[in-house]
C-alpha cells in the first residue's frame, strides 16, 4: 500500500445479534479517531431493514458488496464474528492479498485472534501497526467430470468435504493420492484439510489436531462404511483426488462451508496446496498450544511444568 494514502481498514461484522452492533460501532469509531478510514461490507438484504441504520457511526460509513474488489485499497481486513464470519471475510483479504484479523464475537471462534472483552487493546495492535503476520496454507480446488471436463474451481482456507447429496444411500467413492487409489468405501463423504481446518469439520470427523505452522494435507473419511477408513496425513505437495463411481448418487464439494461445486455421478474432485494463502495477523507470540487449551477448555490441572 503506498504510504502516502490515507489509511483504510474493511470491517467485517456479524450483524445479528446486538452486542455485535455495538462492538462493530465501537471499533469503527476507535479507528476513524485515529485518523483511518472505515469502509463496511455491505450486508443488507432486499425488503428488510438493516440494523445498521439505527447505528449512527455504522450508518455514516461507506459500504461495499461483497466481492473481490471489497477490500481493495485497504490495508487490513478486521473481522468482528465467529468462524464462520471470518471464513467469508478471508476471502475478500486473500483476494487483495491483505492481513485479516479476527475478534470473536461468537462461541468457539477459533480462527479469531482477539476476544470481545479485549476489542479495545486488538484495535489498538490495528491502529498502531503492533502485529505480525504469519501465512496460512490453503487449498486449491477443481471438480472434473467422467470425461475430465473441468466443471469449476475454488480454493480452502479450512477445508474441501465431499458431501453426498443424498442422505438415504451410501456415497460410492476412491479416494487417490499423488494418482494413485488408496482404498475404495462407501460414506457419507470425505473431508481433506488444512492444518488451520484441522480443528473444525476434520476433527469433529475423528480427524487429528494439526498445528497451523505444519505443512500438510489431513484427509479424513466421513462415515467411512470400511474396515480402513483412518485419516491419512499427505505431503504438502501431493494431489488428493476423491473420484465417485459412475454408479453412485450426486455429491458436491463443499469449500468452508459455503462455497460448492456440484459433483455428478463419475466426476471427481482434485485438492492440492493453495498458490496464495491466507494472510493472518497475530496479536502475540503465545504458542498454539496455549489457543487450542483455552478455546477447547482442556483440563491441565496438576501441570507442574518442566524442572
Amino acid at each position: 500500500m503506498d504510504a502516502t494514502q490515507p489509511r483504510e481498514i474493511l470491517l467485517v461484522p456479524h450483524f445479528y445479534r446486538p452486542e455485535n452492533i455495538a462492538a462493530a460501532a465501537k471499533a469503527a469509531r476507535l479507528l476513524q479517531d485515529a485518523g483511518i478510514r472505515v469502509r463496511l461490507l455491505e450486508q443488507s438484504t432486499p425488503g428488510v431493514k438493516s440494523p445498521i441504520e439505527d447505528e449512527p457511526v455504522l450508518a455514516g460509513l461507506d459500504r461495499v458488496g461483497a466481492g473481490p474488489e471489497a477490500a481493495a485499497g485497504c490495508e487490513l481486513v478486521l473481522v468482528l464474528g465467529g468462524d464462520g464470519t471470518f471464513l467469508r471475510a478471508a476471502s475478500y483479504a486473500r483476494a487483495q492479498d491483505l492481513p485479516v484479523l479476527g475478534i470473536n464475537m461468537g462461541h468457539v471462534g477459533f480462527l479469531a485472534e482477539g476476544e470481545a472483552e479485549s476489542l479495545e487493546k486488538s484495535v489498538g495492535h490495528v491502529i498502531d501497526k503492533s502485529y505480525t503476520v504469519d501465512e496460512r496454507m490453503t487449498l486449491d480446488v477443481v471438480v472434473r467430470d467422467a470425461d475430465g471436463v473441468e466443471l469449476g474451481r475454488g480454493w480452502a482456507l479450512n477445508e474441501c468435504s465431499v458431501e453426498n447429496t443424498d442422505r438415504t444411500q451410501v456415497l460410492d467413492t476412491t479416494l487417490e493420492v499423488d494418482f494413485r487409489p488408496v482404498s475404495s468405501f462407501g460414506c457419507d463423504g470425505v473431508l481433506i484439510s488444512t492444518p488451520t481446518g484441522s480443528t473444525a469439520y476434520a476433527f469433529s470427523a475423528g480427524g487429528p489436531v494439526m498445528w497451523p505452522n505444519l505443512e500438510a494435507i489431513l484427509v479424513v473419511p466421513n462415515n467411512a462404511h470400511a474396515l480402513f477408513a483412518k485419516p491419512l496425513v499427505v505431503s504438502p505437495h501431493s494431489t488428493v483426488a476423491v473420484e465417485l463411481e459412475p454408479t453412485t448418487g450426486a455429491a458436491m464439494a463443499m469449500m468452508d462451508g459455503f462455497r460448492s461445486i456440484d459433483m455428478p455421478p463419475g466426476s471427481r474432485v482434485e485438492v492440492t496446496r493453495g498458490a496464495r494463502g491466507v494472510k493472518w495477523v497475530r496479536l502475540d507470540k503465545r504458542p498454539f498450544t496455549d489457543r487450542l487449551v483455552r478455546k477447547f477448555q482442556l483440563p491441565v490441572s496438576g501441570w507442574r511444568g518442566p524442572r
